[in-house]
């Protein structure tokens, strides 16, 4: 076998190239929330994530030597430089036909101690070890002689394109994703552990999201990484659009099955990691990573026999939680304020596996298997036949400015439609500023509270008035 050896790492190069590919908001999807900056895990500030990809070779699978299309993903809660900083955290489990190991201990202590790792199924053991090693030569534990851990790895299984059985990933490559780990943008698609992965049909992969939503007087953001690798075409569902049954006659993948294969369609699993900086507990961790199902239903899966669904949520907040030697004083969110939390999480966990669809190439691996990419211009046309499709809008200053000023509600009631920076608000008499989305260029969305602005020009094409759709139609006068 020919061997052509190229190791793909998220370097500067990488970062340069994500901009370029399309996005599932470019290409049209509709999403309800506001998002971060980068709309992905590392709006959270403090989390950084890197990767390891690694592609060799081509043809029919020799054990041991390929074709390879594999590769290890390291999310670090709180940056690999403050080495051993500990978060609250807690995980669950819809279907455990997986592995995450040092969940245990998650579970008992309440608190995530290493970085997350997301490898293929068979390499679990080796990314465990490496990072145990590189744990004594970066001195992980800041001069404690005697120390013991449990490194969190999840997997999911790529031996549909991956020569999963000659055991690839080596510990340069764990060392490689763990030294590349950064902020900001990151790359999706078929980049580190979810180089080899297939998701609901077509080539599945990395994928990440985020939200960001107001609690009282405090605003939070909650972010998702998926590393995804599941369910069946015919469940495919975009934006409430049965879009796998759509794309029927769109040739999703090619199997050259082994003689005694006993794989089956749908097989496969999802990893998903959710980080917030609002300050939970790890009892409401295990609740936020519950909801995660919620997500992954939204697009398709089932959590069916085949499949490891297991889930991680931290908290970056509470930064001195974690004491060996003194009593901690902790914050903690009521629950009864926890829900716009949950629906963030749910919202992030569907973008953030459409987006890896999205971000995904198509891929041919061992003994020819291919996975197909989502057609772009397919789904598109569908999204626009359902009356889903919704593209980006860009508003034109003069008119942005005529929206802008001083609405009347009632007696010494009003709502104030403001600019701050590159973002629009709305925010009436005695409550908390939100962030008001464009549909098109006169209608907004003001999810937080479920009502849409409509902004109405007159003859002279100034804006006298506004409606609000919610619960009713109603019309106020601007009066500044």
């Amino acid at each position: 076998m020919k061997r052509t050896l190229i190791v793909f790492i998220v370097t500067l190069l990488c970062f340069q190239s994500y901009a370029q590919k399309p996005r599932a908001r470019d290409l049209g999807i509709p999403f309800v929330g506001i998002t971060g900056e980068f709309n992905a895990i590392t709006d959270v500030k403090g989390v950084e994530v890197g990767y390891s990809t690694i592609i060799e070779g081509n043809g029919k699978n020799i054990i041991g030597e390929g074709p390879i299309r594999t590769g290890v993903t390291a999310i670090f809660p709180k940056g690999k430089a403050k080495k051993f900083s500990p978060v609250y955290a807690n995980w669950y489990s819809l279907n455990g036909n997986g592995e995450m190991t040092g969940t245990t201990w998650v579970t008992e202590s309440g608190f995530l101690e290493t970085p997350i790792m997301i490898t293929n199924t068979n390499s679990v053991g080796t990314v465990r070890q490496a990072v145990l090693e590189w744990f004594v030569d970066n001195d992980w534990y800041n001069g404690e002689r005697m120390w013991y851990t449990y490194p969190v790895v999840a997997e999911t299984y790529d031996g549909f394109l991956n020569d999963i059985y000659g055991f690839h990933v080596k510990d340069k490559h764990v060392l490689e994703a763990i030294e590349n780990t950064s902020s900001g943008k990151i790359a999706e698609g078929n980049v580190g552990g979810g180089t080899g992965m297939m998701c609901l049909g077509f080539k599945g992969g990395t994928g990440t999201a985020s939200r960001v939503i107001s609690i009282g007087n405090s605003t939070y953001t909650v972010g998702v990484l998926v590393q995804s690798n599941f369910g069946t075409k015919k469940n495919l569902t975009i934006a409430g659009v049965p879009l796998g049954m759509e794309l029927g006659k769109v040739k999703s993948r090619i199997y050259n099955a082994p003689p005694k294969s006993n794989r089956k369609e749908g097989d496969g699993s999802i990893i998903v990691i959710v980080a917030t900086d609002a300050p939970l507990l790890p009892h409401q961790l295990k609740r936020i990573a519950q909801r995660i199902p919620l997500g992954i239903g939204k697009v398709g899966g089932n959590g069916t026999n085949g499949s490891g669904d297991i889930f991680m949520a931290f908290s970056t907040a509470n930064e001195n939680a974690f004491s060996r030697k003194e009593n901690s004083e902790v914050i903690s969110l009521s629950n009864d304020r926890i829900d716009p939390l949950f629906e963030a999480t749910v919202q992030g966990v569907e973008e953030a596996i459409i987006n890896a669809m999205v971000a995904a190439e198509t891929m041919e691996g061992i003994n020819g298997n291919t996975s197909y990419r989502l057609p772009h211009d397919a789904t598109v046309e569908i999204l626009k036949r359902y009356n889903r499709y919704q593209p980006k809008v860009i508003i034109d200053d003069t008119l942005l400015k005529k929206y802008l000023g001083k609405y009347e509600l009632g007696p010494e009631s009003y709502l104030v439609i403001f600019k701050d920076g590159q973002k629009i608000f709305a925010q009436a008499t005695n409550e908390n500023k939100v962030e008001i989305t464009p549909i098109n260029e006169n209608t907004f969305d003001v999810f937080d509270f479920g009502i849409r602005l409509v902004f109405n020009l007159d003859e002279n094409q100034n804006i006298s008035e506004l409606t609000i759709l919610g619960n009713g139609e109603r019309k106020v006068k601007k009066i500044e």
